[in-house]
């Protein structure tokens, strides 16, 4: 059963790094599905644990800096609801416009299946921007590193 939940585990971490750097060119959450993929590697392997860290580290810091302000976070909000707006457009696909220069079957290509990771890209941003505000808004610069210290070394 161990020697199953390894096979399952380093597979779906495997799976989630190869989708993350496709979808780095691709429409969808990619730093997301990599980091993920990284985090279950790293449950199995020392040198995934090593390169997440500072990433992990990075992430936080960059998430408590953009949420140091009103407006960042108003920024961060409408930008959330601009993608998932996209994402319906995507999604609905309506007619190219006059000055498509392709043909229209080149115009919004993946209806719905892009349409939905660039909604699901939202609802990850709406998240990541609620966890940012209630860990890391109106707390000092040392409150808020004890919470990143927390977050990336959980012992």
């Amino acid at each position: 059963m161990k020697l199953l939940r390894r096979f399952g585990v380093e597979a779906l971490g495997w799976l989630l790094v190869v989708v993350g750097i496709a979808a780095l060119v691709l429409p969808g959450p990619g730093l997301l599905a990599l980091f993920a993929g990284m985090a279950l590697l790293s449950t199995q392997y020392e040198w995934a644990e090593r390169r997440l860290e500072p990433v992990k580290r990075a992430a936080l810091r960059t998430a408590a800096d953009g949420v140091a302000t009103v407006p960042r976070i108003v920024a961060s909000c409408l930008g959330a609801v601009a993608l998932a707006a996209v994402g319906v457009v995507w999604g609905l696909h309506p007619p190219s416009p006059s000055w498509w220069p392709l043909p229209e079957k080149y115009w919004l290509l993946g209806g719905w299946g892009t349409g939905a990771t660039l909604i699901a890209s939202a609802l990850i941003a709406a998240a990541t921007i609620v966890y940012s505000v209630r860990n890391f808004r109106g707390k000092s610069e040392a409150e808020q590193e004890r919470v990143i210290d927390a977050a990336v070394e959980p012992d």
